[in-house]
């Protein structure tokens, strides 16, 4: 691949990924699309989940930290009455229950039990690292490591809609929370085991979906076009960066 060296690119670009790619997927093909390596993202979509993702183009990685760290926004859709071994729809079908008879007000009341700070621990099937080794080649192999809880914050958990066994959600947390563990525990609470059948990221900070491009769009717009979407580092920045 000839990368081009002339003018440094640099800025964060806003990109709607599709479902079936992972983050490193889109990394790739704007590697490509710009003709530069200093491509990265602040913070990872699992290969289901659509939405939001928020890419740093040249000198703009060096805001990754303070990006990576801003509170997220999803909506989302939960299965009640199947649990998989990855909590979500990518894995296998573990455990099947019956959906007992419940109303949208029993729903909301179990839901308004994962708000506020708690510890939450990762899944087995997640890239999290142990001696080096992500979780999820340990889970393939059938190991089952002790992993150490995380700090989260839930600041809202909404029901937007419920026709069992499908409900769908709005989820407002910190950084680092697994919204297929919320759904697999919700489930649990529920008393019919359930994983997350859909996940579409809707905020990233300051940033919101309505401000990105689907990725096939960005791949097809001619190179100064596209340019002209990277927002300058000094205002994509949290203010925190600047202090």
């Amino acid at each position: 691949m000839s990368l081009r060296p002339p003018k440094e690119v640099e800025g964060v670009l806003l990109v709607d990924k599709p479902t079936g790619m992972t983050s490193h997927d889109v990394v790739y093909r704007l590697r490509r699309k710009f003709q530069i390596q200093r491509i990265g993202h602040a913070g990872t979509l699992d290969p289901l989940a659509t939405g939001l993702l928020v890419m740093l183009v040249g000198k703009a990685t060096k805001i990754s930290q303070y990006l990576i760290s801003e509170d997220k926004v999803y909506e989302g859709e939960i299965t009640l009455g199947a649990k998989t071994n990855t909590l979500d729809a990518e894995g296998e079908v573990m455990e099947t229950r019956p959906v007992p008879p419940l109303t949208d007000d029993q729903v909301r009341d179990a839901m308004k039990g994962f708000l506020g700070d708690q510890y939450q621990t990762p899944p087995m099937f997640s890239a999290v690292k142990i001696g080096g080794v992500p979780l999820y080649k340990k889970a393939r192999e059938g190991e089952e490591v002790e992993r150490e809880p995380r700090f989260i914050r839930v600041a809202a958990f909404d029901l937007l809609g419920f026709a069992s066994p499908k409900l769908t959600f709005r989820l407002a947390c910190t950084k680092g929370t697994y919204v297929r563990v919320i759904a697999g525990d919700l489930g649990e609470k529920l008393g019919c085991g359930a994983h997350l059948s859909g996940l579409r990221r809707t905020g990233s900070g300051k940033f919101t979906i309505a401000q990105c491009a689907p990725l096939a769009d960005l791949e097809a717009m001619p190179l100064p076009e596209l340019e002209k979407r990277l927002i300058p580092i000094h205002e994509a920045a949290p203010r925190i960066a600047h202090s």
